[in-house]
């Protein structure tokens, strides 16, 4: 029996991955991840680092990338909702420059894969927010790239209320526009 379903987002190399949610009156069950069927999905990357991040309400982490170490990265929210986004940075690919995103919850346990070559962020829109995110490749802080939050050319429509800005970290109020980063 298929444990998930595999639907790509607009920009179609990002996937959301839907799992199937054995629940009763004791609360519920789900496997996050099995071999296998990734890789029946076409889905076989080796994850070999696991984090755990923990953040408020209005904060905004993103947008990260690793230059010449690039991360695919599964993204899970294991407390709270938030607004994921992955933007596609692979120079030649017909879908440079574009973002996708996607409400990943605690209530509907989806995860959210992010390419190699694509740089990821994430809105949180609950009180509290916990995601856990495996990546294949080891995280390298020389390496680290990043892309401006608002970026107007790749244009991520945040879904912000009218007039709020984000709580952001001072490294990611500093990141390039795509141009910007594209002249380096």
């Amino acid at each position: 029996m298929t444990k998930f379903t595999f639907e790509p987002l607009a920009v179609p190399d990002l996937i959301v991955i839907k799992p199937t949610v054995h629940g009763d009156a004791r609360g519920f069950f789900l496997e996050t991840y099995r071999a296998d069927e990734f890789a029946a999905a076409g889905i076989t990357n080796t994850f070999v680092q696991d984090n755990h991040s923990h953040s408020t309400q209005g904060v905004l982490r993103g947008l990260h990338f690793q230059k010449t170490r690039p991360q695919a990265k599964l993204i899970r929210c294991v407390t709270g909702r938030m607004f994921d986004v992955g933007v596609d940075l692979r120079r030649g690919s017909p879908t440079y420059g574009q973002w996708a995103g996607v409400e990943l919850s605690s209530d509907n346990h989806w995860s959210l894969l992010i390419p190699k070559g694509f740089a990821h962020g994430f809105l949180v829109l609950s009180p509290e927010v916990d995601v856990e995110y495996q990546c294949d490749e080891y995280y390298h802080p020389e390496d680290e790239g990043g892309l401006l939050w608002n970026d107007p050319t790749v244009g991520i429509v945040w879904p912000l209320p009218v007039g709020s800005m984000p709580l952001l970290s001072g490294k990611d109020q500093q990141w390039p526009t795509l141009i910007q980063w594209e002249k380096r």
